[in-house]
């Protein structure tokens, strides 16, 4: 499988220097003329902490979490689906996904309940894929519409007929 984030590179063992004194310090220099020791040197004395500056670009986010995506091929893995099935699911829009900027299809892990909801209605009623899209929209509708018609007050405030 192909890692998405490969852009982060590998892990550092120890965080990178953000201080111009820290980064001079740690390539063996120093970055003022009349400075007394490497604090790691004397290992009595305190590390000195560098001030802390304001960052520079105030719109920048960052990304906490990975996204919550599955690619194709751990998809097919987890559905038991051949790629080449899911790929044309989703030229028919069946199964919703995106692509990146290499052309990977991307799925949002939701998308695994709706091959389940597929499978089911494929091998329980023998229906094709192109019929599918059309009974997964009819079943949708239906259910928009018996949480709509539960959630309506009764006009009579009696008990239901049933």
């Amino acid at each position: 499988m192909n890692d998405p984030f490969s852009e982060r590179g590998p892990r550092r063992p120890e965080p990178r220097p953000t201080h111009p004194r820290e980064r001079a310090e740690r390539a063996g220099g120093s970055s003022a003329p009349d400075a007394v020791s490497h604090p790691r040197e004397n290992r009595w004395e305190a590390p000195r902490e560098a001030p802390r500056e304001a960052p520079r670009e105030a719109g920048r986010t960052y990304q906490l979490t990975r996204p919550a995506r599955l690619d194709l091929e751990t998809f097919a893995a987890q559905t038991g689906t051949h790629p080449d099935l899911l790929r044309r699911l989703v030229v028919l829009g069946l199964l919703d996904a995106w692509t990146d900027a290499e052309g990977n299809l991307w799925f949002p892990p939701p998308q695994l309940l709706t091959m389940a909801r597929i499978r089911r209605l494929r091998a329980g009623f023998s229906i094709n894929y192109a019929a599918l899209g059309l009974v997964l929209d009819l079943l949708d509708r239906i259910a928009e519409l018996e949480a709509a018609q539960r959630g309506r007050s009764r006009p009579t405030g009696g008990p239901p007929w049933t």
